[in-house]
């Protein structure tokens, strides 16, 4: 099993607050949906049920991100970058008790989640645990260095001369 270091799980902890976060407001078009005060009814039962499926699949990149699986970086990364985006947008529109909540909240998430601690946990295994291999140098053989430099019977080759067709 990985490690899981202090701010992956940090990570999870936003990824898992911003599923509640969308479970919340699909919940809240349900109930609008019911009482009657959505637009439409089959706009707001299908905006209840895109909510609570986007919901779960939140939450499952952040069970992802808890047990450090390589493949919850990407959505972990992509669903903070839209929740900052969404941020702006509801500062743009004055919404400051939604909108700076929501860029904090997409702030600490992407902090938490490019830390490398949590960049670590979440990289591809080096086979037998080790670290990248380097580069192997040549060593210096007295074959390799014989091939390397012209001895002294090579005669050097006049520059702008060509050899005779015969």
């Amino acid at each position: 099993m990985r490690q899981r270091p202090p701010s992956l799980l940090g990570a999870a902890a936003v990824q898992a607050a911003d599923a509640l976060i969308v479970a919340a407001g699909s919940v809240l078009a349900a109930v609008d949906t019911i009482a009657g005060r959505s637009y439409q009814t089959g706009s707001g039962i299908a905006l209840t049920l895109i909510g609570l499926a986007t919901a779960a699949a939140l939450a499952w990149v952040a069970l992802g991100l808890a047990r450090a699986r390589r493949w919850s970086r990407t959505p972990a990364a992509l669903t903070q970058l839209f929740v900052g985006i969404v941020g702006i947008y509801l500062v743009q529109g004055h919404q400051y008790a939604w909108g700076i909540p929501a860029l904090l909240l997409a702030c600490a998430g992407l902090v938490l989640l490019l830390a490398p601690a949590s960049l670590r946990a979440l990289a591809r295994p080096q086979p037998g645990g080790a670290r990248a291999p380097q580069p192997q140098r040549a060593k210096a053989t007295p074959a390799n260095a014989a091939q390397a430099k012209p001895g002294p019977s090579a005669k050097p080759k006049p520059a702008g001369k060509r050899p005779a067709r015969g």
